[in-house]
């Protein structure tokens, strides 16, 4: 069997790993991109059917896909198989992009937008004004795609900047995308209005914890209902060395018409939910009860494990999706918010295993998380690490590489959220 798990064998010490593992890896392939692409679209003569929805393509001279984010160059090659030759032309702007035969493809940077993105949103806006009502446009959107899509080229150029600020702010996902909707010409719905009056499928990946569909890279396709104000309360209320970075940033209003959405179809083809119910149905098949505790985590990584520990009982696996809150207040580690959480669980773990992973495959740099359970502290102590000063220095992808419990996938091709486990033996 080939685990997505690359480092599986070495992780898997005892029949606890391995249960913990395996139900990571139930929640990995739950939401691999290919396979909710096929599961979601089908071809059936004149007729295009997405979930259950139906589109006659001869009231279309042609069809056009649009993609942006850490899912959509494997969408759009498993959008090419079904679709073939009836594709007239597309373009999409990948971290790590997969080869298609009819779609551009283009990589592009990844969490920071660039002038390199740039460049391919622009193309993007082109493809996009150059529609018509007799044009059907697939737009796969996914997380990653609020940094990858950026026009005009201020936008790149804050975002930068912004995404640097909320950094070192501790503020979620939610209220960064807020604000990054106001800087954009083509996030906040803005994407929809320049394809007006073209028929729009949107294919939403959703990496954004809970049902909060809009913000997924920013809601490109879907109508905004924050304001410009809100996104000036959200600035105003970041803190000194986060305005620092910032400075003075320019915002202006979502579109809020509602002529330019009344042919944009918006379908959810996967969230965490996706995952973390994939996941409660293996650990129950594997003999533990099983609980969902939260799908929209943004605890710190103290909260969470307090939280996840009340919850747990003997034999009970205890899943979670989010992204804890996290701020950096000193540079220099290494490592992302998984390996974070993980660090925080050594020393409080008792008759358990945790895992922490991106889905994605990238815990801000090599890894995807880490596990840790009752013999990690003890590991730690043996070589002398001092687990205090990994933490305090945010330096925990080199503390989980010396306690081998680093877990590595590689970039999945998909994006939910990040995935957490609480098993209690």
């Amino acid at each position: 069997m080939e685990h997505r798990i690359k480092n599986y064998e070495q992780l898997a010490t005892d029949t606890y790993r391995k249960d913990a593992l395996d139900i990571a890896e139930t929640g990995l392939e739950a939401i691999s991109t290919e396979s909710i692409i096929n599961n979601s679209i089908k071809i059936d003569g004149d007729y295009l059917h997405v979930n259950d929805e139906i589109f006659k393509l001869s009231d279309y001279q042609s069809i056009k896909v649009i993609g942006f984010g850490k899912a959509s160059s494997k969408a759009a090659r498993a959008l090419e198989k079904i679709l073939g030759n009836r594709i007239t032309m597309g373009i999409v702007i990948d971290k790590e992009p997969n080869t298609c035969e009819m779609i551009k493809v283009y990589r592009g940077t990844h969490p920071r937008p660039s002038l390199e993105n740039f460049d391919v949103s622009k193309d993007i806006v082109a493809l996009a004004e150059n529609s018509n009502e007799k044009d059907l446009v697939i737009v796969i959107v996914s997380g990653g795609g609020s940094a990858l899509l950026c026009w005009p080229e201020a936008e790149c150029l804050r975002g930068q900047e912004l995404y640097d600020a909320f950094l070192k702010s501790g503020e979620t996902i939610k209220e960064l995308n807020t604000v990054r909707k106001h800087i954009s010409l083509v996030k906040g719905g803005g994407l929809a209005k320049i394809l007006f009056p073209a028929t729009v499928i949107g294919l939403i990946f959703s990496d954004i914890p809970g049902e909060h569909y809009e913000q997924v890279a920013s809601g490109p396709t879907f109508i905004d209902n924050s304001t410009k104000s809100e996104a000036e309360k959200i600035i105003s209320n970041l803190n000194a060395s986060a305005l620092q970075v910032l400075g003075k940033i320019e915002l202006f209003e979502t579109p809020k018409e509602n002529k330019y959405f009344e042919k944009v179809h918006n379908f959810i083809l996967v969230s965490n939910h996706t995952a973390l119910e994939a996941m409660a149905n293996k650990a129950q098949a594997l003999g533990y009860t099983s609980k969902i505790l939260d799908a929209e985590n943004y605890e710190s990584a103290d909260e969470t494990m307090s939280k996840l520990e009340v919850a747990s009982s003997p034999k009970s696996v205890i899943l979670a999706g989010g992204e804890i809150r996290l701020k950096i207040e000193k540079p220099g580690g290494s490592g992302g918010r998984n390996s974070y959480l993980v660090s925080k669980a050594i020393d409080k773990i008792k008759n358990s295993v945790v895992i922490s992973l991106a889905s994605d495959g990238i815990d801000n740099g090599e890894s995807a998380g880490a596990i840790a359970d009752d013999t990690t502290l003890t590991n730690a102590q043996n070589l002398g690490i001092d687990l205090n000063d990994h933490i305090q220095r945010y330096d925990t992808y080199d503390l989980f590489e010396k306690l081998r419990g680093t877990i590595y996938t590689g970039p999945t091709g998909a994006n939910v959220s990040d995935l957490i486990i609480y098993l209690k033996k």
